[in-house]
C-alpha cells in the first residue's frame, strides 16, 4: 500500500485548476472574436494559382475567429450561382468586368457582395513570338485574316492559325469567341480550348523549338515570367473595340492610342450578401485587404517551378503574412472595429 502524498496531491490540484483557467480562458478570448462560431465555405476554380489569394483571406478570416471550411473547387458560373444561393460564403477571385455577366445572372448586388478591390490591373490579351512578329511584321490580330498569315502559326497542318485560348466556364472563351467572329477570324483561325494549363505547357515547348506561338495569356500568371513580353513573346493589337454581353459598347483603347482588346479587370473578392450583412467583421475585411499583382506573379511563378503543393502554398502565404504583418494586423483591427461599432445600439 502506497501513502497518500498530500503535496503531490495539491500540486496536481493546482495543475488542474490552472489547466482548466486557461483552457477557459481561451474559449473566452475566442468567444470574443467576430467570427466565432461561424463557418465560412470558400470557393474557387481549377486555377491552382488562385489558391495563394485564396488561403490569404482565409488565414485573416480563421485570424478574426471564423471556422473556415477546405476550399471548394466550381467554376466561376457555378461560384456565383452557389455564393448567390447561400451554398458558399465568398470567392476572392471574381473579375470585373470579365464576369460580369455571370454577376448578373446570378442576381447582382441584391444576392451578392462586392465591395473594394483584392487585386488591380489585371491584364488580359493576344501574344505572339517576337521573332514571327519581327520578320512578317505583325501587330495586330487582324492581320490573321490573311491566310498566308494564319498559317504561320498552323500546329494541325489544316492551314489555319491554332490560337491557344481559355477554358471553357472562365469567361475569357466567350470573349475570344466574340473577338473571332467580330474580326472576321473565323476562316483562319482555330479557338483550342481545353485545359489551359496543358495548352499553355505545349505552346512553350513549340516555342523553345524556334516555333512560332500564338496564345491568350492574362496576369497575374506564371506564363508571362516565362514567356516575358517584350523580350520573348509580343502583345498583339485589336483592329477595333468589341466585346459581348455586359460590356458591349466598352471602349477597349488605352490613352497612349494602343488597343489590345481588353480593358484592365480588377480581382474582387465577392460573397453571399446576407452573409456579409450579418458578418460585419469579414464584409470589412473583403472591402480592404489588397494583394498586390506583382506578389501573385511572383508566388504563380514559383509553383510553375515546383512549388505547387498544398503545404507550398501554406508555406508562400504564411511567408507573405510575416513579411507584410503590420498590414495583416490593421486588417483584422478595422474588421474588429467594424464588428464592433456595428455591435453598438
Amino acid at each position: 500500500m502506497f501513502q497518500r502524498n498530500p503535496f503531490l496531491s495539491q500540486a496536481l490540484r493546482a495543475g488542474v485548476a490552472a489547466t482548466a483557467f486557461a483552457f477557459l480562458g481561451a474559449t473566452a478570448v475566442a468567444a470574443d472574436l467576430p467570427g466565432s462560431g461561424v463557418k465560412v465555405q470558400p470557393l474557387k476554380s481549377s486555377i491552382a494559382e488562385e489558391t495563394f489569394q485564396t488561403l490569404l483571406v482565409m488565414k485573416a478570416l480563421e485570424k478574426l475567429g471564423y471556422d473556415v471550411q477546405p476550399i471548394k473547387e466550381v467554376e466561376y458560373p457555378t461560384a456565383h450561382i452557389a455564393l448567390a444561393n447561400g451554398d458558399a460564403t465568398f470567392m476572392a477571385d471574381h473579375w470585373n468586368p470579365l464576369h460580369a455577366d455571370y454577376y448578373k445572372n446570378a442576381g447582382g448586388d441584391a444576392k451578392l457582395y462586392r465591395r473594394g478591390v483584392f487585386s488591380a490591373n489585371a491584364a488580359q490579351g493576344y501574344l505572339i513570338d517576337k521573332k514571327t512578329a519581327d520578320e512578317h511584321q505583325i501587330t495586330n490580330i487582324g492581320q490573321l485574316k490573311d491566310p498566308k498569315i494564319a498559317a504561320l502559326f498552323d500546329t494541325d497542318g489544316d492551314g489555319k492559325a491554332d490560337l491557344t485560348g481559355c477554358t471553357p466556364g472562365w469567361g475569357c472563351e466567350a470573349m475570344i469567341e466574340h473577338q473571332l467572329g467580330a474580326y472576321k477570324l473565323r476562316g483562319t483561325v482555330t479557338h483550342r480550348q481545353g485545359t489551359y494549363s496543358a495548352l499553355i505547357a505545349d505552346t512553350i515547348t513549340r516555342y523553345k523549338a524556334g516555333k512560332p506561338i500564338l496564345y491568350y495569356t492574362w496576369t497575374p500568371y506564371w506564363v508571362s515570367n516565362v514567356l516575358k513580353p517584350g523580350q520573348d513573346v509580343v502583345w498583339l493589337q485589336v483592329p477595333f473595340s468589341s466585346l459581348p454581353g455586359e460590356q458591349s459598347g466598352t471602349d477597349t483603347e488605352l490613352a497612349n492610342g494602343r488597343n489590345y482588346g481588353f480593358i484592365a479587370n480588377n480581382q474582387q473578392i465577392v460573397a453571399n450578401r446576407a452573409w456579409a450583412e450579418k458578418n460585419p467583421a469579414a464584409a470589412k475585411l473583403f472591402e480592404i485587404i489588397k494583394l498586390p499583382v506583382n506578389d501573385i506573379n511572383a508566388q504563380n511563378y514559383l509553383m510553375s517551378q515546383g512549388q505547387g503543393s498544398q503545404a507550398d502554398i501554406e508555406r508562400h502565404t504564411n511567408a507573405w503574412i510575416a513579411a507584410h504583418q503590420r498590414t495583416f494586423d490593421a486588417w483584422i483591427t478595422l474588421a474588429k472595429d467594424a464588428a464592433n461599432t456595428a455591435a453598438k445600439p
